[in-house]
């Protein structure tokens, strides 16, 4: 397994985030290849690691609404 430092990366808030700072989710755009995202509210832990493309895939499909139900 590789392990990816993120002590460095500069982390932004989703524009999809509440002003109150719940339920917010932070992400960086420093690594060309992957995305880093992780809990604003435990900027300290783990932050999960998803491969650029599919972040746009995902990001898109939440612009556009089309994201299946659960």
């Amino acid at each position: 397994m590789r392990t990816i430092d993120l002590s460095t990366v500069t982390w932004r808030k989703s524009s999809y985030s509440n002003q109150d700072g719940g339920a917010c989710i932070e992400v960086s755009d420093d690594l060309p290849a992957l995305v880093p995202v992780r809990d604003s509210k435990a900027p300290h832990g783990p932050a999960l690691l998803f491969d650029a493309a599919t972040w746009a895939s995902f990001v898109t499909a939440v612009k556009r609404g089309t994201l299946p139900g659960a």
